[in-house]
């Protein structure tokens, strides 16, 4: 056995081909902290950063769209609620001003808003106006001019607040997240000859009969390492070559297709070996980009 070792080195196994023999079980793979999970979802976590709430905020409308869809709900009832129930009581503070609660019902009186006599009836005008339903029992006169001013406020916040949330909703419905549950991945990736040479391989196939167009595939191996200068790099970044000179990486997804990657002088898994590259702490993330044929996005 030690002329074996000296001979093959400590990359070999010893395999017992006796019919009674018990064969070893293969070792348990320990569970590790994905940098990128299966789904996409980054487990990165920034922190120490100062003003971090603030630059959240600054971009509002991408902040929205990130959350996750019980916040979106939240903050799509709770920004309509309130707008309705402050303009409410915007018009009923100019009916209660003026007078109006105390003439609901003298047919000689000329109110602001005819047929408001409390709030719940101001509550009712405001949201037949937002809406354009328009029943006609509840309408502004010519003599409140306060109250014209307070239309066209009320006209134009309306159309911002709409714009917004609804956009919103329409570009986190639209977001590829939930196309990507139909693009599957290879469980594994496996290490073989293929013509001739050693390559890294894994399979990708689109489920859905709608095509992606200009598709393209890349590869990023994570890994940490230490550069001659002595700086350690906790989460480097390398390209693995998938065939970017050839056009391999332009994928023509109708069915699924192998993807190799070459281990050349050039590829950073040229200098391992087996039992080496199985206890390496590194990770590979695929990025598969394209154009959803009957969306656009």
């Amino acid at each position: 056995m030690a002329a074996l070792r000296r001979k093959f080195g400590e990359d070999y196994q010893v395999v017992n081909t006796n019919r009674g023999a018990s064969f070893p079980s293969a070792p348990v793979k320990k569970k590790r902290q994905r940098f990128v999970e299966k789904n996409g979802r980054c487990n990165v976590q920034h922190g120490n950063l100062v003003g971090e709430t603030s630059r959240y905020l600054s971009d509002l409308f991408t902040t929205l769209v990130d959350l996750k869809w019980r916040w979106n709900l939240l903050i799509f009832t709770l920004t309509y609620t309130i707008a309705w129930l402050v303009m409410a009581s915007m018009w009923w503070i100019i009916a209660y001003i003026r007078g109006d609660l105390n003439h609901g019902h003298d047919a000689s009186y000329t109110p602001c808003v005819a047929n408001v006599y409390n709030f719940p009836s101001a509550f009712l005008f405001f949201i037949e106006t937002e809406a354009t339903i328009g029943y006609g029992y509840r309408y502004i006169t010519e003599k409140c001019p306060e109250g014209i001013i307070l239309f066209l406020f009320q006209s134009l916040l309306g159309s911002i607040v709409d714009a917004f949330l609804i956009g919103c909703m329409f570009i986190k419905m639209s977001q590829p997240k939930k196309r990507a549950e139909t693009l599957m991945f290879s469980q594994d990736a496996v290490i073989s000859q293929r013509d001739g040479r050693l390559c890294l391989m894994f399979r990708v196939g689109n489920l859905r009969n709608s095509h992606m167009v200009s598709a393209q595939i890349r590869c990023k191996l994570i890994k940490s390492r230490q550069t001659p200068e002595g700086e350690f790099l906790p989460l480097d970044q390398c390209e693995l070559d998938v065939g970017f000179g050839t056009g391999a990486d332009q994928l023509f997804l109708v069915s699924p297709l192998t993807i190799c990657h070459e281990i050349n002088p050039k590829s950073p898994f040229f200098d391992l070996s087996q039992r080496s590259l199985m206890n390496e702490q590194f990770e590979i993330v695929v990025i598969l980009e394209g154009i959803v044929e009957t969306t656009g996005g």
